[in-house]
C-alpha cells in the first residue's frame, strides 16, 4: 500500500459507503445507538445524519440521487431514503418470501435491483455463539427486484449468509457468502438470467487463526477497473484483492478486526474508501487503479 488514512471516524458501527453526485460519502451506522443514515463531507471533516431507520446495512445510490437501503431490522425491508431525511418502505418481501435480513445491493446490467438476504433474522443471528455461526443453516437468498412494480423473484437460495453482491466487468453476478468464506459466481446468459452457482474464490487467509471466535468471510466488495475485486473480510481485518481468474493477489490491513464493505472513490483517484465497523473508521486506502463504473438504475 502506498499509503492509508482515517477520512472520517466516530461512527457506530459504519457499512455502505456510496459516493454520492457531490464528492461527499453516504454511509450507514448500524449500532443500535445510531441506525442512522449519515453522509460525510467530501473533505471528510463533517458527518450529517440524515434520518435513522433502524439497522441499515447495505446501500446504493439510484440515478436520481435517491439512496436505497437495506433495512435489516424493524422491521426488514427495502427502503428508500431521501437526502431531506424522508423515507418510503418499498418492499418488506419479494417472490412470496418475507425478507429476514436484508443484506447489501447492487444494480444489474438490466437496470434491476439485486439484493442479498442472509437468511436468518437479525436477533437470531445475535443469539447464535461465534465459533457456532460457521454451521449454522442459513438459508441466504438473492433477490431480483423490479423497482416499477415493486416486485422480486428469488435466483437462488440456501446461501451460507448471502453478504455482498456486485457485478464485475464480465457483468457476471457475484456474492460473498460469510460463513464458508467463499464468494460465488453467477454467469450471465443473454435472456438476462443467471447461470448456475459456482465458487469463484476462497477469501479466508488459512495461514492465519480466526478473529471473533471464528467466524469470517467476505463481507461488502467492489471491482476496480482492473476487473480485480476487492473485498472486505469480516474477521480478518483485512480488503482481500482478488484477480479476474480467482486467485487471491493482495491482502490490505485495516485499522479493526471488522471490514465491512469497500467502494472506489473519485475518478482518477486510485482510491478505495472501507468502512470498518469495530473501529467506527472510514478508511481511504490508495490501491493505484479506479473503480469500475456502476451499473445504473433503469
Amino acid at each position: 500500500m502506498a499509503n492509508n488514512q482515517i477520512f472520517h471516524s466516530g461512527l457506530g458501527e459504519p457499512e455502505g459507503p456510496v459516493l454520492l453526485a457531490d464528492g461527499s460519502w453516504g454511509v450507514v451506522e448500524m449500532s443500535s445507538d445510531t441506525g442512522h443514515v449519515s453522509v460525510i463531507s467530501p473533505d471528510g471533516t463533517t458527518k450529517k445524519v440524515v434520518t435513522r431507520t433502524g439497522r441499515p446495512n447495505g446501500m446504493v445510490v439510484d440515478s436520481a440521487g435517491s439512496l436505497l437501503v437495506a433495512e435489516s431490522m424493524n422491521p426488514p425491508s427495502l427502503l428508500r431514503v431521501e437526502l431531506d431525511g424522508s423515507v418510503d418502505v418499498l418492499m418488506t418481501e419479494g417472490d412470496g418470501v418475507e425478507f429476514l435480513f436484508p443484506n447489501d445491493l447492487a444494480f444489474g446490467p438490466d437496470g434491476a435491483l439485486y439484493l442479498t438476504d442472509s437468511g436468518v433474522r437479525r436477533d437470531t443471528f445475535q443469539n447464535v455463539p461465534e465459533a457456532d455461526r460457521a454451521d449454522y443453516p442459513f438459508d441466504g437468498k438473492i433477490f431480483r427486484i423490479d423497482l416499477s412494480s415493486r416486485s422480486a423473484v428469488v435466483l437462488d437460495d440456501g446461501l451460507a449468509f448471502a453478504n455482498g453482491i456486485a457485478f464485475g466487468k464480465d457483468h457476471a453476478l457475484y456474492v460473498t457468502t460469510t460463513a464458508d468464506g467463499l464468494i460465488v459466481r453467477y454467469a450471465w446468459n443473454d435472456d438476462g438470467s443467471p447461470g448456475p452457482r459456482e465458487c469463484f474464490a476462497d477469501l479466508v487467509d488459512h495461514t492465519k487463526p480466526a478473529g471473533n471466535g471464528g467466524f469470517r468471510g467476505g463481507d461488502g466488495f467492489a471491482f476496480g477497473e482492473n476487473g480485480f475485486l476487492y473485498s472486505s473480510v469480516v474477521g480478518q481485518g483485512d480488503v482481500t484483492v482478488v484477480d479476474e481468474g480467482g486467485t487471491v493477489v493482495e491482502r490490505i490491513p485495516v485499522g479493526g478486526d471488522q471490514p465491512t464493505n469497500v467502494a472506489f472513490g473519485p475518478t482518477a483517484s486510485g482510491d478505495i474508501y472501507v468502512t470498518v465497523k469495530d473501529a467506527g473508521t472510514l478508511e481511504r486506502h490508495h490501491v493505484g487503479v479506479d473503480g469500475l463504473p456502476l451499473l445504473p438504475s433503469s
